[in-house]
């Protein structure tokens, strides 16, 4: 059986790994997490937060309604409240198209050569 290649993920994010892959300052993040209860990173003894990857789910969907659909930080609230799995399934069918659309565009590049 030949080896296959698989994503390795990180049971734990630093503040910093976070904020560079959302392109945003550490400040925001530690903001957001003041403002919403979803994001309860864990603390280890010298205070860092330790972002799992449910709370990067949670920061992508709070990314997308405050910085790409504009919602103010109230509103962002009040959505999650009610519509927090429909935002989650949103986020995964758009994670998998971009991977699909990433594939077919390496695909296509590799059958022109």
């Amino acid at each position: 059986m030949p080896y296959k290649d698989r994503e390795i993920t990180k049971l734990y994010y630093t503040i910093g790994e976070v904020a560079a892959l959302f392109n945003v300052n550490t400040s925001l993040i530690r903001f957001w997490e003041k403002e919403f209860d979803i994001l309860q990173p864990k603390k280890n003894k010298k205070g860092n937060r330790l972002f799992s990857p449910e709370d990067l789910e949670n920061l992508r969907i709070i990314y997308h309604l405050v910085k790409e659909k504009g919602y103010t930080l109230q509103g962002a609230k009040d959505y999650l409240k009610g519509n927090k799995n429909v935002e989650t399934d949103k986020q995964k069918v758009i994670e998998s198209l971009t991977s699909l659309k990433s594939f077919l565009l390496k695909l296509g590049d590799e059958l022109k050569e």
